[in-house]
């Protein structure tokens, strides 16, 4: 079977599905297992849809949250080399984790959060035998971020803080399997944890003070602290292999350490005696799909996505647990460009944050495309 289907595994968008939305691209790792040169790009965007119900007493206010959700656009990039017959390296870069949180509608407005962060990673890749292969290198993330808080939920005061940006280094490493033949690839990878040591400017307005909005640039007054934020590691299978004539079966499950990912600054800490926010659990996000080559230079595809719900009270900064996604797209080959593009459809989980509103029914809509140039 010609491999024009090996690499559809590795296009389909990420959308808002993953740990409430902040688990949003990964890194182009197929490219690693291309022939010769290769130049990836990759764009998609999500516009997803969130909101809540409030219950009394909240209801005073309004009785919807409207969207908090922002829609929001990813990048990647790759260029990988042959260094010899058995070694290459590939240079990555990414958007992978962020959060646009916005509330505009009744008891919660004003409160709003963001995250943003950029990802360049160099990796080599040993061929160990025809078959066999691993590879590993380093991941520089970073990333900068900003809350505001409004009076209604702080009993009067509100608050703000700021993030400088900030950049740390992990590492990844996995291991590979191939059997060209019967397009069959099995791949183990390993990200380790990043841990970022944010300068933060912390602020309270106390009653009356006004306060201010995420449109001031700094903090006059504020109080310089540092805050640890974990960014998680995690270990993903990717599988696929040919099931029959010009027929693919691919999937994967990652597991990500999102337990560890907190949000505490220390001047909040001290005055309320919480987090701003942070997961509970770690996450298990598996997906499965079913390629077809129609002829040599179109294929299509469709895969499935799902993440179980586990529970307990939802922050307001990303009001969603779980998710179910179906995605549809296809892939084009002219000659030495491959030219990929994709749908998805996610079912958010339903979801009840500390004041009791309830977040039914959300989802989000993403759109991805690819292009792959070998020479």
């Amino acid at each position: 079977m010609k491999l024009i289907l090996s690499g559809l595994a590795g296009l389909m968008l990420t959308t808002a599905s993953h740990a409430g939305g902040i688990d949003r691209s990964s890194l182009p790792l197929s490219v690693l297992f291309a022939d010769g040169q290769t130049v990836h790009l990759g764009f998609s965007s999500v516009t997803p849809s969130v909101s809540g119900s409030y219950v009394s007493p909240l209801t005073f206010f309004g009785p919807s949250t409207g969207n908090m959700a922002e829609a929001y656009t990813t990048m990647n990039f790759a260029l990988k080399t042959d260094l010899s017959d058995k070694l290459s390296v590939a240079l990555m870069l990414n958007q992978p984790y962020g959060a646009d949180a916005n509330y505009t509608g009744g008891a919660y407005t004003g409160l709003e959060a963001h995250w943003t962060s950029s990802e360049i990673a160099a990796i080599l890749k040993y061929d160990v035998s025809d078959q066999m292969s691993v590879y590993g290198g380093l991941r520089n993330v970073t990333s900068k971020a900003e809350i505001f808080i409004p009076a209604v939920l702080l009993g009067g005061s509100t608050y703000q803080a700021v993030a400088d940006s900030n950049s740390q280094v992990g590492y990844l490493i996995g291991a590979a399997y191939e059997k060209p033949e019967i397009a069959l690839r099995a791949s183990l990878t390993y990200q380790s944890e990043i841990v970022h040591d944010f300068a933060t400017s912390e602020l309270f307005t106390p009653p009356g003070g006004g306060g201010e909005s995420l449109a001031a640039a700094a903090l006059p007054g504020g109080i310089n602290t540092t805050t640890n934020i974990t960014l998680p590691q995690s270990l993903t299978l990717d599988v696929q292999s040919g099931i029959a004539a010009n027929t693919l079966l691919f999937g994967s499950v990652r597991w990500s350490e999102w337990s560890k990912w907190h949000v505490d600054p220390a001047v909040y800490h001290g005055a309320t005696g919480d987090e701003v926010t942070g997961f509970d659990n770690d996450v298990i996000t598996y997906q499965l799909g079913v390629g077809r080559k129609i002829n040599d230079k179109l294929s299509v595809f469709a895969r499935l996505g799902y993440e179980k719900a586990t529970g307990g009270e939802a922050s307001r900064l990303s009001p969603t647990d779980g998710m179910t996604s179906i995605g549809l797209g296809g892939s084009w080959t002219e000659g030495n460009i491959k030219i990929t593009g994709g749908l998805e459809y996610v079912m958010l989980g339903d979801a009840v944050d500390g004041s009791g509103t309830q977040f039914k029914g959300n989802t989000a809509m993403g759109v991805g495309v690819s292009v792959d140039l070998t020479f």
